[in-house]
């Protein structure tokens, strides 16, 4: 019976959702809380684990978002003519110092957000842990989503200020957009920079769990605890 439970958490690479559903429809009636159950949701929730820690991880790294082509955070629409026009007239440094302080205060933020998904990994059910297995291959990043992002953001946003202002963002920018709206023919500009950082910042997070999923779903050596290894050989 344990044998046919944890076979659903490794045969995704390998089934279509409809023969998923069949392998789900086959499960006797009643077995919703017994020891195969459980592996099922442990195995997902270790699996979910290893993936925030080592991709939330990378983010929180020095350039974690600025070198990562994924995730680096670009000026938002109402600044990209600040930045093509302080290029256009030799401040292309300048601009690049603006880029990269946007950036760094991402990394001091994610670094709030693995105890927020460890304690959202460990509300998953079993129930939960089947709508995952059997839906689409971003399926745990949209379940991480909807329980995180709004503690996320109120963790975020509050660093990532703190950050402008460690990391001489604040005096960065007001620098930039002075030079830029003391520019003949220019219109003013004062976007909301750390509302705008905070939600790149989410975004990213949430991308980078998404490639590890598919990393989990698609590649047997991604699945390295020890109950996955231990479903791995009851399959045998």
């Amino acid at each position: 019976m344990i044998k046919k439970f944890l076979s659903l958490a490794i045969i995704i690479p390998l089934l279509s959702c409809a023969e998923l559903q069949q392998v789900v429809d086959q499960m006797p009636q009643g077995q919703t809380s017994g020891i195969g159950n459980a592996q099922i949701a442990e195995g997902l929730r270790q699996a979910l684990d290893k993936g925030i820690d080592k991709q939330v991880s990378q983010l929180t790294q020095e350039n974690g978002f600025f070198q990562n082509e994924l995730v680096r955070i670009a000026l938002p629409p109402e600044l990209q003519k600040v930045d093509k026009t302080l290029r256009d007239i030799g401040l292309g440094s300048l601009a690049d110092e603006g880029l990269k302080v946007m950036n760094r205060a991402a990394e001091d933020a994610v670094g709030e957000a693995t105890p927020i998904f460890v304690n959202a990994v460990k509300g998953i059910t079993f129930d939960d842990a089947k709508n995952i297995l059997l839906g689409s291959d971003n399926a745990a990043t949209l379940y991480l989503t909807k329980r995180t992002e709004e503690d996320l953001y109120a963790k975020f946003n509050p660093i990532i200020k703190r950050s402008f202002e460690k990391v001489g963002a604040d005096r960065v920018w007001s620098n930039l957009i002075t030079k830029y709206n003391s520019i003949p023919l220019t219109n003013n500009v004062n976007p909301d920079l750390t509302d705008y950082v905070t939600k790149e910042a989410l975004k990213g997070v949430y991308t980078m769990i998404a490639v590890e999923e598919k990393e989990i779903r698609t590649k047997v050596s991604s699945r390295t605890t020890t109950l996955l290894k231990r479903v791995f050989e009851l399959q045998d």
